[in-house]
């Protein structure tokens, strides 16, 4: 594909002179992001009305558990969130204090303008018309800045749904970093995007290429690891066999969260991405799961407690693999101008 018919999606594999050549004194780094998201069924369908925003105190805890730890967390936002004078205000506190930062993060269902049918396809907010994607991520641009005083620079679409438009949409409001490329996932079955083929280490994206992609992490472990992505694809076509080559620990698929994902296999992740040369290893969970009772993985208090401590085992991992944590402006002090860049290539 050449540069004058790749317009910059996200959709697309990025071309060889976009991929982003991070400062060598950067070294190898983790992030976190948070999808910081209003409560709601998870089994249900989707809806505009049904929803709460009350796990305030398990955010404060996980805010103090990662401050502590020396990380700054990526809490990107959606609508209701920001809508909600009690969490507005703590998270408010954290930007001031520098040990958070905050972007944006968009429900399509939740998020006004209200104009198309509640249903599964239009939960991608990538694939509705460009003028409702556009017009949704203005309303929830303006009330961030409204409530924190500044424009959010960083993005995460719900249900990672970006789609065609996405990134240019992106670049003309003002965003300088997506991070809603899933690389190694394909959601077309269940009308979303598909990640397949798409690099693990950030790059430049949008029709200036002005906007940084940095995907979330996924890693492949086991003996087979070498097979990558095609052979676990052919797996997943034949059906008991994926399952067998997970359980034989021969070939499996191990995304960087704590969500439905044991710390040996993290580990184990966190171990391949590192093998591959990835340099920034980009960790993320849903909000709800820092308060009991609002997903599947932290169903109560016991959950709760494993699920810090999942951290510390990773935390610690990381440390003696001498991984250290980046926040945003790290990251983006490390990522050359473009005209930089163009020149050196």
């Amino acid at each position: 594909m050449t540069a004058s018919f790749h317009d910059g999606s996200l959709l697309q594999p990025p071309l060889a002179q976009d991929m982003i050549a991070l400062d060598p004194a950067f070294g190898t780094r983790f992030m976190l992001f948070v999808d910081t998201e209003e409560e709601f069924d998870w089994n249900a369908p989707f809806s505009r009305v049904g929803h709460g925003v009350t796990a305030l105190d398990g955010m404060a805890r996980g805010q103090a558990y990662f401050a502590a730890a020396g990380v700054k967390p990526v809490y990107v936002t959606d609508y209701p969130v920001v809508d909600s004078d009690a969490a507005a205000a703590m998270m408010g506190q954290w930007l001031s204090d520098g040990a958070a930062d905050i972007g944006a993060h968009l429900h399509p269902w939740v998020n006004p303008p209200h104009v198309e049918d509640v249903n599964a396809p239009n939960s991608y907010v990538g694939f509705l018309p460009e003028e409702v994607e556009r017009a949704k991520l203005e309303a929830l641009c303006a009330l961030i800045e409204a409530r924190f005083g500044q424009r959010p620079t960083v993005y995460r679409a719900g249900r990672y749904g970006v789609g065609p438009n996405s990134a240019r949409l992106l670049e003309a409001a003002g965003f300088r970093l997506d991070s809603s490329v899933r690389s190694r996932f394909d959601y077309s079955h269940q009308h979303g995007p598909d990640f397949s083929g798409l690099p693990q280490n950030p790059y430049w994206a949008g029709p200036t290429r002005s906007l940084v992609e940095l995907p979330l992490s996924t890693a492949f472990t086991g003996l087979l690891r070498g097979g990558g992505e095609r052979l676990y694809r052919a797996a997943q076509t034949m059906g008991p066999l994926a399952g067998a080559l997970s359980r034989a620990r021969m070939l499996s698929r191990v995304p960087l969260t704590p969500e439905g994902v044991p710390a040996h296999e993290a580990i184990a992740a966190i171990d391949a991405l590192i093998e591959e040369g990835v340099r920034v290893l980009n960790f993320s969970f849903h909000s709800p799961t820092l308060a009991p009772g609002h997903t599947p993985y932290v169903r109560n208090e016991r959950d709760r407690t494993d699920f810090y401590d999942w951290w510390d085992k990773i935390l610690n991992h990381l440390a003696l693999r001498g991984v250290a944590a980046a926040s945003l402006d790290q990251l983006l002090a490390a990522v050359p101008t473009r005209m930089e860049a163009c020149q050196a290539a």
